[in-house]
């Protein structure tokens, strides 16, 4: 007579082991989302230390991972460079695109700069750099738009500050922690930048769409000024963002609005520039003036 089998098949088994731990890792990853939850409506300053811990913690994974889709994105532009004219033409290729943004942001200079010499009489020094640093991850398909900069308070950053890359705007420094900080990017919907065409100075309001994309209105009266293949730098306007950094280019233009396109795109970009803001770069006091002995005050008084 067959012995009756006492226990199930392994394979079941495995089954039921697997489908057990799944429903342990979703209960709690539940239990740990409501948790946060709570905390964020009950104790926002814990909530506010749990985000900085994290940010922390997070902050060696996320440019490992960064570097990893760094070196998978350029795959594509490896192979197109050996199948077209190999690495000449990539290096022929990044040469235009430096000199196009050069070329924007010195037209954009050189026109400002006679405009405020002749009015404001500032000088030409430019000490607004504070660090330069790299981003390490960025969102792609969330609602709102952020970029993790690997670069915080113990640096210098402050929330408020701009960044730039070499080819254009990023957008501002967001939330700060220790060694990272949030930048709210370009094309985010709370992100209002002050910009202008850089041929004639049409004054105007850059909003992000969250798509990726950005809003411009004109501040004029009257007719929607803008064209495709305009571009628009910043306008200096709010103190905020340096004037003459390269923005967008306009792509169409509806009605009274245009819609851009940023020249900086924060997945393609590994190395920024954290300035100070535009007014504390121009209002910066200066060395103080030697001290004036008594004697001397009163023989100034005394010569006509």
């Amino acid at each position: 007579m067959a012995r009756p089998p006492s226990r199930r098949p392994g394979i079941n088994r495995k089954a039921q082991y697997s489908l057990f731990a799944s429903y342990v890792v979703a209960v709690t990853g539940a239990a740990i989302g409501l948790l946060l939850v709570v905390v964020a409506i009950f104790d926002p300053t814990g909530f506010s230390a749990i985000r900085i811990g994290t940010a922390e913690i997070g902050r060696p994974v996320s440019m490992a991972l960064k570097g990893m889709v760094s070196g998978v994105s350029s795959v594509d532009e490896i192979l197109a460079a050996y199948w077209r004219a190999g690495t000449q033409n990539v290096a022929l290729r990044r040469q235009v695109e430096a000199d196009r943004n050069r070329i924007i942001e010195a037209k954009g200079v050189a026109q400002e700069n006679l405009r405020l010499k002749k009015l404001l009489k500032l000088v030409d020094a430019d000490a607004s750099q504070v660090l330069t640093a790299r981003l390490i991850a960025s969102s792609a398909s969330s609602a709102r738009r952020f970029a993790r900069l690997n670069a915080g308070r113990w640096q210098g950053v402050r929330p408020g500050m701009p960044v730039r890359a070499p080819e254009g705007l990023i957008g501002r420094i967001h939330i700060v922690t220790p060694n990272s900080s949030d930048v709210l990017l370009l094309t985010d919907t709370a992100n209002i930048v002050p910009v202008r065409r850089a041929n004639d100075n049409i004054p105007a309001i850059s909003t992000g769409l969250g798509d990726g994309s950005v809003e411009i209105r004109a501040l004029t009266a009257g007719r929607n000024p803008f064209r495709p293949g305009d571009l628009l730098v910043t306008s200096g306007i709010g103190g905020v963002y340096q004037p003459n950094i390269p923005v967008a280019v306009v792509v169409r233009a509806q009605g009274e609005i245009a819609y851009a396109v940023p020249l900086a795109n924060p997945a393609r970009v590994d190395a920024v520039v954290v300035e100070r803001a535009f007014e504390q770069a121009v209002t910066r006091p200066g060395p103080a003036a030697p001290p004036v002995s008594e004697e001397g005050a009163a023989d100034n008084a005394v010569t006509p």
